[in-house]
């Protein structure tokens, strides 16, 4: 049996998504006793800079302390990283090339998903902070597999920022409510405008949107990669 190998959180982005990709590699590990869940270390940096404004070109690059919380990580004994932060996958390449021990892409590892658990897939709507939607993460990696994105106007992408960043948003810590009805109203929209699937493209999303609130597939990149680092770190899915 190979030895064990402990997951890096490479967390803070919010502490909310940090939690809860937490909870999920506790909810998906196939253990009976403590022994017998992951290892896990988290490294919960709440003074990285705003990922989106970054981006925008309204604010410094978060990349000297996302490498910073990859070190410390590596320090501490991680042998892979993951980032719950689907708008900082933008600098993912340059954190590949930093580290020393893998790096588990939420964006990679929720295209390759979908191309083996949504058939005929052809058409994704992309629900995210306009961070994302502007670096074309997602649209980039879907049209390697012929995958069209279709992403919300620009006033419902303005509704959706307010519902994830606004004074009674998700990272706030309101998780129902107006901020739970805007994202199900956005995602509801793509849906009638052709979507066949939705990616909860924000890690923040899934705390308000769920693949029973939904009529087609829901891409969670949270689950997908908290059961991907499970499993590289050499432990058994809860079925």
């Amino acid at each position: 049996m190979k030895k064990p190998r402990t997951i890096g959180i490479l967390g803070g982005m919010g502490p909310e998504a940090t939690n809860f990709f937490f909870d999920l590699i506790v909810k998906n590990t196939a253990a009976d006793k403590d022994q017998e869940h992951v290892p896990v270390l988290i490294w919960n940096d709440p003074t990285i800079p705003p990922r989106t404004d970054a981006i925008l070109g309204l604010g410094p690059s978060p990349l000297p302390k996302l490498l910073a919380g990859v070190k410390t990580l590596e320090r501490g004994g991680a042998s892979l990283i993951v980032m719950p932060c689907l708008t900082a996958h933008h600098y993912a390449a340059q954190i590949r090339l930093r580290a020393r021990v893998p790096f588990v892409d939420l964006v990679e590892e929720s295209v390759r998903w979908a191309a083996k658990s949504v058939p005929n897939l052809n058409t994704a709507a992309l629900v995210a902070s306009t961070g994302t939607v502007r670096s074309e993460l997602f649209h980039q990696a879907f049209k390697r597999q012929k995958v069209e994105v279709l992403t919300p106007d620009e006033a419902d992408q303005k509704r959706v920022m307010d519902a994830i960043f606004g004074d009674r948003g998700v990272k706030a810590g309101v998780t129902d409510g107006p901020a739970r009805r805007t994202i199900l109203a956005v995602a509801g929209k793509l849906v009638r405008r052709g979507a066949q699937a939705v990616v909860a493209g924000c890690t923040e999303v899934p705390l308000v949107l769920r693949a029973e609130d939904i009529p087609v597939p829901l891409i969670d990149p949270m689950r997908i990669a908290a059961r991907v680092c499970i499993q590289k770190a050499g432990y058994p899915l809860k079925k």
